[in-house]
């Protein structure tokens, strides 16, 4: 049971990963048909005992369409020919997620244009309207 550390304050269980393994469909030539080189990870978010509340809120919203309704998130790697090498890929790709979930995004606070904008704004526009109208047809 030896933890994996995501960032500072977040360490995973390595119980908390299930991996799998399966043919994947790309490079490997024949070898690719018989040798089980894809990697199929699982992480059941919202169980984790790991996780903080906001984190795993912010991870189900990061996930998507990778998140099942039972709130596991799945990933998958199939890019290189061995398996230890998508075992790293698809862990490292499931602790960036997680990093990414740490940020808290900053509340907008809704402002308005000030006085001096707006008269600016409408000089502009009436200095381009007399532009334009002199544009018009010469009338002898």
């Amino acid at each position: 049971m030896p933890l994996l550390p995501v960032t500072r304050s977040i360490a995973i269980d390595s119980d908390e990963i299930e991996e799998s393994f399966t043919r994947a469909s790309g490079p490997g030539g024949q070898g690719v048909n018989t040798t089980d080189s894809a990697v199929l990870l699982r992480f059941d978010v919202r169980n984790s005992p790991n996780l903080p509340e906001a984190v795993k809120i912010r991870l189900e919203a990061l996930g998507g369409s990778r998140m099942t309704r039972d709130g596991v998130l799945i990933l998958r790697s199939e890019g290189a020919r061995s398996q230890l090498l998508n075992r790293q890929e698809v862990r490292d790709r499931l602790f960036d997620l997680i990093r990414d979930a740490t940020f808290v995004p900053k509340k907008r606070k809704p402002t308005k244009p000030s006085k001096a904008s707006k008269a600016r704004r409408m000089d502009g526009k009436s200095k381009r309207s007399v532009v334009k109208n002199l544009r018009g047809k010469v009338v002898d």
